[in-house]
């Protein structure tokens, strides 16, 4: 805007941005991810340009972002003890700051607490702020080199950082978690474990009834061999009146 004073100043926005993937810096037009972890494609943004001027004059453009499949292993998490809401809110300048102490173009991938309620965006004093560096030629930098400079910097960004929260501000480094656990997984995890005891359940009842009938058997053998043992060993038995019989010899029969 060539207009001198207030009527120059611009104000950027994302019209009718309905995505939670991308934001803009409102006074230097500047988009960046919010959050693209497990995204990859072309996405489409209207942006919009707006002067100070008493009649509010606009331009709009359409720039298209073009997200490509990362590997996970150059993923690094910055630990912040600030408010998701708070480092949310003020994403772009973080963005700024890890740039300009590491020297590296740096992407957010995702933005997130350990709350599994992202209700209550204010309780939580620990947000984790997932990045990818690439250098010069557009290159991944490695997970190790940019945690290595993290921490060479760490007393210079958290220096920075205190301007932006106006606050004391601890970045941290930690190793990205295996993906985050949702509800879901909680729920799939407690299934399996719920489903793998009924299977041990029935496996053990199975086992108990062969081995109890295996028992039963036995102690009925054991009952039928110790009758017939008696009646070898007593030659008088009980006829069907109850009277006892002498084990006889039958009549027709050879030596």
């Amino acid at each position: 805007d060539p207009d001198a004073g207030d009527n120059g100043l611009l104000l950027y926005s994302l019209v009718n941005n309905q995505a939670t993937e991308f934001d803009i810096d409102k006074n230097t037009g500047q988009i960046f991810t919010v959050s693209v972890a497990g995204k990859a494609g072309t996405f489409y943004l209207e942006v919009q340009a707006a002067d100070h001027g008493t009649r509010q004059l606009t331009a709009g453009t359409t720039v298209s972002v073009t997200v490509h499949s990362s590997s996970s292993n150059n993923i690094v998490a910055v630990v912040l003890n600030q408010k998701i809401n708070v480092v949310e809110r003020n994403i772009a300048e973080v963005k700024r700051v890890l740039e300009d102490k590491l020297a590296w173009n740096i992407y957010i991938v995702e933005v997130y607490s350990n709350e599994f309620e992202r209700k209550a965006r204010s309780s939580t004093d620990v947000t984790y702020v997932k990045i990818i560096a690439f250098d010069g030629a557009n290159q991944e930098v490695s997970a190790e080199d940019v945690k290595r400079k993290l921490r060479e910097q760490k007393s210079n960004i958290e220096t920075e950082l205190e301007k932006i929260f106006l606050m004391s501000v601890n970045a941290a480094v930690e190793e990205v978690p295996a993906d985050s656990t949702t509800p879901e997984l909680i729920a799939t995890i407690v299934l399996g474990v719920l489903l793998a005891c009924t299977l041990v359940a029935f496996l053990a009842y199975v086992i108990f009834n062969i081995k109890r009938k295996r028992q039963y058997k036995q102690q009925y053998l054991l009952k039928q061999r110790a009758a017939i043992m008696e009646g070898i060993d007593n030659p008088c038995t009980n006829d069907r009146n109850g009277s006892l019989k002498s084990l006889e010899k039958p009549e027709h029969t050879n030596n």
